[in-house]
């Protein structure tokens, strides 16, 4: 009895905030779950693309893991361990692959990236198309944020906190690659190490959030929460901190659009991201208003 009054608040309080969902069903915490690793690895991981001028590189990229991870699911069904390895070695063959072209020949890397991951994506849909379903596609597409099983959430925050380690190993390098990256191969051999480095912990990122959001819609929590909190601050912690908490905040926000509108999950985060993002871009410290007073209202005596 003492227990229930206990609660009883508890319950109020969560039903007044519209987190009930979260304390009342499994697949909402662990949907919650997955997306908080998300929020911690790939948003600071988007930071850094951003910086580098890469975000569209990060979007190819997804795109260059479908045939691998659709490989993996039709020969094992969703298996967490089949569709990773799939597309761990699909991104890194189109990463490495994309780079050792650029590096070879006249062909410039943003060409050569889209080169390749134009080729995946086309091999990765007729895989699907000829021997899944629509459902199949779908899945592999859009992925299926609601029905992570706890192979999946291991992976994700494995991720997660492999990616955090590895950050915080190349944090001085990359900085350096992203302000001159001239001079960092010119004064350190850290340069190779952080360049390829980097790469792959983008590629562990994009995989990991393949299995929740699917190849389309993953590279919304590289992107998307970066941007964002560029238009508030210009310090790169502030830049990591603040992009993760903007990617959980729109996970939050996603998942309860999705249930209380029974909207599709994967989608629905991706627009709470773009609706904070372009908050940001007319309200942040750096954003329209605040930078162009023209744009505001002039009153008038």
């Amino acid at each position: 009895m003492n227990d229930t009054v206990m609660a009883l608040p508890t319950s109020i309080w969560l039903d007044w905030l519209g987190l009930a969902p979260f304390a009342e069903f499994g697949f909402m915490q662990r949907a919650l779950l997955g997306c908080l690793a998300l929020s911690v690895s790939a948003a600071p991981m988007g930071v850094f693309l951003m910086l580098r001028r890469m975000s569209l590189t990060g979007d190819a990229m997804a795109h260059g893991i479908l045939p691998g991870a659709a490989v993996g699911y039709l020969v094992s069904g969703l298996s967490v361990g089949a569709m990773t390895l799939g597309g761990l070695v699909a991104g890194l063959i189109v990463a490495i692959g994309s780079g050792l072209v650029a590096r070879s020949t006249v062909m410039r890397e943003d060409t050569s990236l889209a080169a390749f991951y134009l080729i995946s994506l086309a091999i990765g849909v007729l895989i699907v198309s000829w021997r899944g379903s629509n459902v199949d596609l779908l899945h592999v597409l859009f992925g299926t944020v609601l029905a992570l099983n706890n192979d999946a959430l291991w992976l994700m925050v494995g991720v997660a906190s492999f990616t955090l380690l590895g950050l915080a190993v190349l944090y001085r390098p990359l900085v350096l690659e992203c302000l001159d990256p001239v001079f960092l191969r010119l004064v350190s051999r850290w340069s190779p190490v952080a360049h390829y480095g980097f790469l792959v912990l983008l590629v562990l990122n994009l995989v990991a959030g393949f299995h929740a959001l699917g190849t389309l819609m993953a590279v919304g929590f590289l992107v998307l929460p970066a941007a964002a909190a560029r238009f508030w601050v210009r310090e790169i912690t502030a830049l990591l901190v603040l992009s993760s908490l903007f990617a959980l905040f729109a996970s939050v926000a996603g998942l309860l659009l999705s249930y209380h509108a029974d909207l599709p999950t994967g989608p629905a985060i991706v627009l709470s991201l773009g609706a904070l993002y372009l908050g940001s871009m007319f309200v942040g410290r750096q954003g329209l208003l605040r930078q162009r007073p023209s744009l505001q209202p002039h009153l008038k005596a």
